[in-house]
């Protein structure tokens, strides 16, 4: 985070902070006896001096450690609240609260009186406490001359006086310069330069903010039939500022949902008898904050599952030549409208043969279909639901719940995971997942006079080929893209279907390529990548690159298969969003039931 961002996160704590004190000293007053509000300001007063210990304000650190020590008296009953104590501290906070805007202002606030006062009200305070504990001893008169000479070299001539008499210096009585005019300054009033919002407005805002966007599409759509197109360039540009205005107020680091891992290492750790260190890299990467929050029970998942699974405790380390500490890497880094969070740890990797023999035991897959796999292929199991590859449950792992959680989790939000392992060294779990929900960039297409899109990140080329370039491979179709033999589905036959009964037809997927008989006619395809598998999607008529706002399916239609949502066009048309997921599911998913 910029030492800016941090210095205004600061200034808006403090001034929430001093405001909320001026409250409850107000209700103090009224009530001595309040404890709750004793203690409250005893915690917002601990809180603001380490915030400024830590961000370099010394003074206010140093004024809000005395006034700490002194409210550490007040709750232990120690000091008797009076009129003139709290017209002291109401001084008091008022300096502060002065300070802190010096501080926004860039400003220098004289505070050594203050601290002067404050060390004055400790020592008459330390005095009344020894005296009485010695019965009239002269206990606290060595302990009290340092303080004193201290306190003498930032007062006036007649301050000194007072501090030279013997009678105890009452609290009450100024004793700074700066408070000699104090009741002659204005009473003002300052507000912070942050303002905190509810979530659900944020959403509401950006709703709005769609819901025009998709209106500037239609009017400059029929601007554009009657040939004025430049008058509309100004509200193109303007609310495309707001649009992205709005999606940047949403973004959060991925800082704040990295920090919170060092804890859950530490107790997964613990119950594993392991030793597991933390590092993270790319906190200042900002993401939409939904889409954290989202994925963020997937991030618990792969964690655990790193400790629990790939480090391996520290005899094995030892006996590998490795550390005994094991390494777990957070690191976000990004990529176009994608922020790539990648969860790496240096443990033992995934073992491919371990796994195939857990998927024919659980019947997820055929013998010979399993021996047609590559490794790569047969890690992506350990995302089926009910999958593990442990043998012993634990308190942490082996139940086969969550890596399920964690796929479904990341198609929720139209990401993509990435598995790369190496057995002993390490495995590293790739999320890929939009900087924002609330905009799409997505690829336009016909299918029987319907338009469609699917989000570009899905999206890896379009090409053109003959028909006799597409061959039939058991019940399905295949052809050829840079050297790689990928599945080709022609889109209409999955849409032709009216009931789950037509989805199991052999043949399905060959309906529309028999019915083409010209052997050079060209076949548009739009090649996407789902689960590092390229599928080609069979299009009638292919339209534009065009951003859109995707909104989810109402009822009664909110669980139809193969559709993610929807978005308005500029025409007025409703244009559905293809689930690449479900498709590809739809695909694969039946050459792993077992027969």
């Amino acid at each position: 985070m910029k030492e800016e961002e941090l210095r205004q996160i600061f200034l808006a704590e403090a001034q929430d902070g001093f405001e909320e004190l001026n409250r409850l000293f107000t209700q103090l007053e009224k009530n001595h006896g309040d404890r709750e509000a004793t203690e409250a300001i005893f915690r917002i007063i601990h809180t603001l001096k380490g915030n400024a210990a830590a961000m370099g304000f010394d003074d206010v650190a140093s004024i809000g450690h005395l006034l700490e020590d002194i409210f550490s008296e007040i709750r232990k009953g120690k000091i008797l609240l009076t009129a003139m104590v709290f017209d002291d501290l109401f001084k008091a906070i008022d300096k502060l609260g002065e300070m802190i805007e010096g501080i926004k202002e860039d400003k220098k606030v004289s505070y050594k009186g203050l601290r002067a006062k404050l060390k004055v009200i400790l020592r008459n305070l330390k005095g009344e406490i020894e005296f009485q504990a010695t019965q009239g001893g002269e206990s606290s008169e060595d302990k009290d001359k340092a303080l004193e000479n201290e306190v003498k070299e930032e007062l006036t001539e007649s301050q000194k006086e007072i501090l030279a008499s013997e009678q105890p210096v009452p609290l009450g009585v100024n004793l700074a310069d700066e408070f000699a005019d104090e009741e002659e300054k204005k009473s003002k009033i300052t507000f912070s330069d942050f303002v905190q919002v509810p979530v659900s407005k944020l959403d509401d805002l950006l709703n709005l903010v769609g819901e025009l966007a998709i209106e500037k599409d239609r009017i400059i759509a029929q601007g554009a039939s009657f040939g004025a197109t430049n008058e509309y360039t100004r509200l193109y540009r303007i609310t495309s500022d707001l649009q992205y205005s709005v999606m940047g107020v949403r973004l959060v680091q991925v800082g704040a949902l990295f920090h919170k891992f060092h804890r859950i290492i530490r107790d997964v750790a613990t119950i594993e008898g392991k030793k597991v260190n933390l590092e993270l890299e790319g906190t200042e990467i900002e993401i939409d904050r939904n889409v954290l929050q989202i994925i963020s029970d997937s991030m618990i998942h792969l964690v655990r599952n790193a400790v629990s699974h790939g480090i391996e405790s520290p005899e094995e380390r030892r006996k590998k030549g490795k550390p005994e500490a094991g390494k777990i890497l957070l690191r976000a880094s990004s990529d176009k409208e994608y922020v790539i969070i990648e969860i790496i740890d240096d443990g033992n990797g995934v073992d491919a043969t371990k796994i195939r023999k857990k998927v024919l035991e659980k019947g997820l897959a055929t013998p010979d279909t399993l021996s047609a796999l590559s490794d790569d292929d047969v890690v992506k199991f350990i995302f089926e639901p009910g999958f593990s590859s442990v043998e012993n449950v634990t308190a942490v792992s082996g139940r086969g719940v969550g890596m399920d959680v964690v796929k479904r989790a990341v198609d929720a939000v139209g990401g993509k995971i990435n598995t790369y392992t190496e057995l002993g060294k390490g495995t590293t779990f790739s999320l890929s997942l939009p900087s924002s929900m609330a905009v799409k960039s997505a690829l336009l297409f016909v299918v029987k006079d319907t338009e469609y899109a699917i989000p570009l990140s899905f999206t890896e080329a379009v090409i053109s080929v003959k028909r006799s370039a597409i061959h039939k491979v058991g019940g399905g179709l295949v052809t050829t893209h840079l050297d790689d033999t990928i599945t080709v589905m022609f889109l209409r036959d999955l849409f032709d279907c009216t009931d789950y009964d037509e989805l199991q037809d052999a043949q399905l997927l060959h309906r529309s390529f028999d019915q083409i008989q010209d052997e050079e006619t060209k076949i548009n395809i739009v090649v996407v990548s789902v689960d590092n598998r390229m599928i080609g999607f069979v299009v009638d008529r292919l339209l534009q690159q065009k951003e859109i706002i995707e909104k989810p399916l109402g009822k009664p239609v909110e669980n139809a298969r193969f559709i993610s949502g929807a978005t308005i066009l500029g025409n007025g048309n409703v244009c559905l969003v293809l689930d690449a997921n479900d498709i590809s599911e739809f695909l694969f998913k039946p050459a792993f039931v077992a027969v």
